[in-house]
């Protein structure tokens, strides 16, 4: 299997073709077809939660597709919407369901709802992303994480944000080299030690941070979980072993971790 790191960087380098293989797969071909020549009909809640092919595409299109069993808890984040901060999907911790309620913002736009770009366009952009995700996960879950984390660093803000986000927070988690306990602690303490380590304003808008980020993400993923193979071609980037087991870093990694605060990116 190729390791972690090569394969994140063989996505993210050819996106666009990686995309369009994802595309041509008769499954989200027929998929997507139906989204397209369904959507603009779907005008109310009843209609959109009646229509499982349109209802599991925008679902899973939204990173959710672990909740599309749950239409009367979906029914309930659409119908309050997003307008007032009391709202149930307001009130949630996880934002996707914010997201997903901003989107198809039935309580403000009702049957216009559907017409616009973000709910037709924006959909199949979005399901064609995540189908991405999803065959890359099925050989490697460290490429799933990583892409998934590339895809969603343009929103994040801050730590506690990272912190709902279980995908995210694994992520971080293995780039900082922490251990399974640090995940129990008190999560304002987990929140200021983040934000000592990563500069979140660099993550959400410097691609070179960014790769950076995922290169070392990699690199420690596959150390924790690869095979012998996957970990020499993770050493090879960290560093260079002796013949007691001491990782060498070289001079370009080295300037780099002395670049970031306390230790981090």
């Amino acid at each position: 299997m190729i390791n972690t790191l090569t394969q994140v960087q063989l996505v993210r380098s050819n996106m666009e073709r990686s995309l369009k293989a994802v595309e041509a797969d008769p499954t989200v071909e027929r998929q997507t077809e139906y989204y397209r020549e369904n959507i603009r009909n779907i005008k109310s809640i009843d209609d959109f939660l009646a229509d499982d092919q349109i209802y599991n595409y925008a679902m899973t299109a939204m990173g959710l597709e672990d909740m599309i069993y749950a239409k009367a808890f979906m029914r309930k984040v659409l119908e309050e919407g997003v307008t007032e901060s009391s709202s149930f999907a307001n009130q949630l911790v996880d934002t996707r369901y914010k997201e997903f309620a901003e989107t198809f913002n039935f309580e403000n736009y009702g049957e216009t709802t559907t017409s616009f770009t973000r709910t037709q366009e924006g959909i199949v952009e979005k399901y064609h992303r995540q189908a991405l995700e999803v065959s890359e996960g099925e050989q490697n879950q460290g490429v799933r994480l990583a892409l998934y984390f590339e895809r969603k660093a343009p929103e994040i803000t801050n730590a506690y944000e990272v912190l709902a986000d279980a995908a995210l927070a694994e992520t971080v988690y293995t780039a900082l080299g922490l251990p399974d306990a640090f995940a129990m602690g008190d999560i304002d303490k987990q929140a200021a030690y983040l934000e000592e380590q990563l500069d979140f304003e660099k993550i959400s808008s410097d691609p070179d941070y960014l790769a950076d980020f995922l290169t070392r993400f990699s690199a420690l993923y596959d150390l924790s979980n690869g095979t012998q193979t996957t970990q020499s071609a993770a050493l090879s980037v960290l560093g260079t072993t002796t013949s007691n087991g001491v990782v060498q870093m070289g001079e370009s990694l080295l300037a780099s971790i002395q670049n970031f605060r306390l230790g981090g990116f």
